[in-house]
């Protein structure tokens, strides 16, 4: 059996390798890898598979899944835990088989949330560099304690609840809002309803999925809602933000900073070196120019844990696809 991988990286060869020869030993199965995002125009490279192996940045409307239909393409293997950019519709109509990864190491992405807040908050990003010119100076580096203050976690499943226990123990005041709401949070914080959240909350952190109703969560009128001088955090998925916004907000200097690891216009952007490129997103660029605004390129899952539970869940997912057993992790609506 052929699979064809799209956007595929070193690394994501490294681990999808290792776990198709623990999972397959023996078995003929080929992996293709192709560092190409997956489009209408890439499609083609799946030619002779019966699946392909994606990632958040991949599309797969219909039109594109159509495409892939006419090949002999017969599954999906989401190597993620969104799956927003999959027509699910579409999927079901084609019969195609669509699995995903929903849970690896929320840890990974929780501690990267504590890491983006601790170097907005203290400035280290910016202490290293004065330091390594020999400028030793503290003005501009103020920062203030965790400990005590209030954070409002938008989402509380498995990385929510992952977040909320590091919270608890900076000694932080924790608030979730979420439409179901789980037990173990309750020894951690208090529940609260969305505006109230936004209203008391020192810093924001959003960690749901992206769907209709979540799109541009956080627009003018959620902003307008929260308190005024607070940090904003995403981790999740870049569309929960209105960039726009968030940068009317950063501007009039009613949001304090602004930390994200996932942003709205990233196909284009994220996982690729753009170091020798001149980059044509005027938003994203006057992101860049704010002095309190840190981004990195949709890294909180990338740790060597989570690499690992994400290449066996994906050939767990395939196992299920040529044995025709149920498979827990199936797209809900399509094929089995």
């Amino acid at each position: 059996m052929k699979i064809a991988v799209f956007s595929a990286q070193a690394y994501d060869r490294r681990f999808l390798e290792e776990g198709r020869q623990r999972h397959f030993p023996g078995e003929s199965i080929e992996l293709r890898y192709f560092s190409e995002t997956l489009t209408l125009q890439s499609a083609a490279l799946a030619q002779d598979c019966a699946a392909v192996c994606v990632f958040v940045n991949d599309m797969l409307d219909a039109a594109v899944l159509e495409a892939l239909a006419a090949q002999g393409v017969r599954a999906i293997l989401m190597r993620c835990a969104g799956f927003n950019n999959l027509d699910t519709a579409a999927a079901a109509r084609l019969g195609l088989f669509a699995a995903y990864v929903p849970s690896y190491s929320p840890e990974a992405v929780a501690e990267h949330t504590l890491a983006l807040i601790l170097t907005l908050n203290r400035h280290t990003h910016r202490a290293f560099a004065r330091v390594r010119e020999g400028n030793f100076a503290l003005d501009g580096l103020l920062g203030f304690n965790l400990h005590g203050k209030t954070v409002g976690l938008v989402g509380i499943g498995k990385i929510g609840l992952a977040v909320a226990r590091i919270l608890n123990g900076f000694g932080c005041r924790v608030l979730a809002c979420d439409p179901a709401p789980v037990p173990e949070f309750a020894a951690l914080g208090q529940m609260a309803t969305l505006p109230e959240l936004l209203a008391a909350s020192d810093i924001v952190s959003l960690h749901c999925p992206l769907l209709p109703a979540t799109r541009h969560l956080i627009g003018h009128a959620a902003l307008a809602q929260m308190k005024p001088g607070a940090m904003l955090v995403n981790t999740s998925r870049g569309a929960l933000i209105d960039t726009a916004a968030v940068i009317d907000a950063l501007k009039a200097r009613t949001l304090s900073a602004l930390a994200i690891d996932v942003y709205e216009q990233e196909r284009e952007l994220f996982f690729f070196d753009h170091s020798a490129d001149i980059i044509g997103d005027d938003v994203f660029q006057r992101l860049l120019t704010f002095p309190n605004v840190l981004v990195t390129g949709h890294q909180g899952f990338f740790t060597a844990e989570a690499m690992h539970e994400i290449a066996s869940t994906t050939m767990q997912n395939l196992r299920c696809l040529l044995d025709a057993t149920p498979c827990a992790n199936r797209v809900s609506g399509t094929s089995n």
